[in-house]
């Protein structure tokens, strides 16, 4: 049984994965968009690693942070119908420290500022100094620090098309997920509680 769920598993992720290869992106908060093979593949082996902790399993979301943050880089695949939705999404100033628009590095540090890599479990959502936002916590050696970071998903004025259109590229975080405000609802509603987000380069 667990052998057939397995192979059941498996050939259908790697349908998905076959199928969603990255063009290149709109410049537009909330379009479909494609997700780079490699980075997808690693997305749903977390899926798999994690799914003992990971409740929900009908939406992941994706970040891929090798791409510029002036590029829609949050997606957000549906799994039951291997739709895609991609959004704004600034990394940490700690990861980008000359503000260039790219990560540079990932750090699990305190106080590195950076943005860290890896699956993390959505928890709780919860209205703080940002507004509704939605904890996060890491699953992984390279984002275990997550939670005392104070890691999470919020909207942010310096996410937008204007900040692009006026600088080129976004502002930055703190290490958190900090989206464009308009689309804030969506992906707090889509990524809710026990759902998985994993972060890397392609």
């Amino acid at each position: 049984m667990e052998f057939s769920r397995r192979l059941f598993l498996g050939t259908a992720l790697a349908g998905v994965a076959s199928a969603l290869v990255r063009p290149a992106f709109p410049r537009t908060s909330a379009t479909g968009g494609r997700i780079a093979a490699g980075l997808l593949q690693r997305a749903l082996a977390a899926l798999e690693q994690h799914r003992d902790r990971i409740a929900f399993r009908d939406v992941v979301g994706i970040a891929d942070f090798a791409l510029p943050s002036s590029t829609p880089r949050l997606h957000l695949l549906s799994l039951v119908d291997g739709s895609v939705t991609s959004y704004l999404v600034a990394h940490g100033r700690g990861s980008d420290p000359a503000h260039t628009g790219w990560l540079e590095r990932f750090s699990n540090q305190p106080h590195s500022y950076a943005t860290s890599s890896g699956a993390y479990r959505t928890d709780s959502h919860y209205v703080g100094g940002h507004g509704p936002s939605i904890r996060l916590d890491g699953l992984d050696a390279t984002n275990s620090n997550a939670v005392s970071r104070a890691i999470v998903v919020h909207g942010a004025w310096y996410v937008s098309e204007q900040m692009i259109s006026r600088c080129g590229m976004l502002g930055r975080s703190e290490g958190c997920f900090a989206v464009d405000q308009s689309s804030l609802d969506d992906i707090l509603l889509r990524l809710g509680p026990g759902r998985l987000i994993y972060a890397d380069k392609a």
